[in-house]
């Protein structure tokens, strides 16, 4: 009978893999497995690719080096690190990547809203699983981006030494 059971709870937590990967069949553009693969080889790079908020000062300052700011327009407009060019998650495709990253041995860094705290309107923080970070990081690297950084901290924009621009950069403790 705990054989029953068991073989039973195993189909059924299979139907919904099966059903995931049947949801590709019929569209080229989408290959979740493709997605999940990329991720599993990302995590492995990611984990070493995390830096300190003193290592991403010292990489940005570098002229060699884009700051990418995932975010949204408005976010980004509001406040974002000095120099980081904005393209927004949703619009990064082969084409807009190359005219804000020509290069795909360039060093990109990355942050997101769940890097800083204190700052709800223009960093609203994500849950942990949905964090900006994560998605830019598999989507650069599915482009071909490989010497990609990312920022590793949560700091408080108030104490953070990392120089911020945008229309809300000096009220920052408002935000």
């Amino acid at each position: 009978m705990y054989r029953r059971i068991l073989v039973s709870a195993l189909l059924v937590g299979a139907l919904p893999c099966q059903t995931m990967w049947a949801a590709d069949e019929g569209n080229p553009n989408i290959d979740y497995e493709a997605f999940a693969k990329g991720v599993v080889e990302v995590g492995r790079l990611r984990a070493a690719r995390r830096i300190s908020e003193e290592r991403f000062i010292e990489m940005a300052a570098d002229p060699e080096t884009v700051v990418l700011d995932a975010r949204s327009k408005e976010k980004f407009d509001l406040l974002h690190v000095k120099g980081a060019v904005h393209l927004s998650l949703p619009d990064m495709t082969e084409a807009e990547l190359a005219r804000v990253i020509p290069e795909k041995t360039t060093r990109v860094l990355i942050y997101c809203n769940n890097n800083f705290e204190r700052a709800p309107v223009a960093f609203p923080t994500k849950r942990v699983g949905a964090s900006l970070n994560v998605h830019t990081f598999n989507v650069l690297h599915q482009y071909g981006y490989r010497n990609v950084y990312e920022l590793k901290p949560l700091l408080d924009i108030d104490k953070t030494k990392i120089p911020f621009a945008g229309s809300r950069a000096g009220q920052r403790d408002e935000m």
